[in-house]
């Protein structure tokens, strides 16, 4: 039989990551991160594996991780289950059963989500307690049996193949993007503390776009996912956090890149857990699977 190209990964990247330093507070604080997660079949990609992994070593190891994933869309706020050993989510079809035999059997994360849940609970905003802003950040509810869906533990199982690091995954509550920043910039104290926050969903998501030919690699990307993906990396380039949040009116190849927005918008959280919102990111990883854009960064 002929070994999974994830088992091939793990001989190599195993030894790596118990090497791997971890945090401490002379650190400083630890980047915020988008990253295009995938389904699946990246864990057969060497390349977009070594690529995740590479960036998650190229950081000190966290003490642990916050993720917000397209794939849990649940208002008001809520936290997944923080016990070590969680089940896996398995939010997927079509692809080889094995896929519904792995796990990733996390620490606790109980610290981190009582932390998570006393900074999001704070009620109060400039505006006041009654404005729509502060209502999204309010009444944090604590999940009693939801586990990691695949976009967090997919990638997570790349960038922290040991899963030696507690995983604590926050729902997406809403698609306005400055409900979002506001969570970012709520959230942003963790990151001094050693918990690396992640938005984690696809920078172009347009699969019922995608021809067979596209996931056979016969035909190149979709000219909407390279337009969307271009336009994109320029307004990240420059900070444009308006231009940004305009996506849905003003980025080229919409609705086609992404027919429904919550492989998107993770994107404002990391943005909004920056130091300075407006700042240029740091493009981490570039280019494209099945024609959608893999397109990563780093926020500081």
């Amino acid at each position: 039989m002929t070994e999974h190209p994830y088992q091939a990964f793990l001989r190599e990247a195993l030894p790596a990551s118990a090497a791997q330093p971890e945090w401490i507070e002379a650190d400083g604080a630890l980047p915020a991160l988008y990253l295009s997660h995938g389904a699946p079949p990246l864990l057969e990609s060497q390349r977009w594996m070594g690529e995740l992994f590479g960036w998650a070593g190229s950081l000190p190891k966290p003490r642990n991780v916050l993720i917000v994933s397209a794939h849990w869309e649940a208002a008001p706020l809520a936290v997944s289950q923080p016990a070590a050993g969680t089940p896996l989510i398995y939010d997927f079809a079509g692809f080889d059963p094995l896929y519904h035999r792995m796990r990733y059997a996390t620490p606790d994360a109980t610290q981190l989500a009582d932390r998570v849940v006393a900074i999001l609970s704070h009620t109060r905003s400039s505006q006041g307690a009654s404005s729509e802003s502060a209502r999204s950040t309010s009444d944090v509810y604590r999940h009693p049996r939801r586990g990691l869906d695949h976009g967090a533990w997919v990638p997570l199982m790349t960038m922290y193949p040991a899963a030696d690091v507690p995983v604590l995954q926050l729902s997406l509550p809403t698609q306005d993007p400055e409900r979002l920043l506001e969570i970012g910039r709520r959230l942003r104290p963790l990151r001094d503390e050693g918990t690396l926050i992640i938005g984690s969903g696809f920078m172009t998501h347009g699969l019922p776009f995608l021809t067979y030919e596209h996931f056979t690699g016969r035909e190149p990307e979709p000219s909407w996912s390279r337009d969307f993906d271009a336009w994109a990396a320029e307004a990240l380039a420059a900070g444009d956090i308006e231009q940004l949040s305009a996506f849905a009116s003003k980025a080229p190849g919409m609705p086609y890149a992404h027919p429904t927005v919550e492989h998107f918008t993770p994107l404002f959280v990391t943005l909004g857990a920056a130091s300075r919102p407006d700042q240029a990111v740091q493009t981490t990883i570039e280019g494209y699977f099945f024609g959608l854009s893999k397109r990563s960064f780093q926020v500081t």
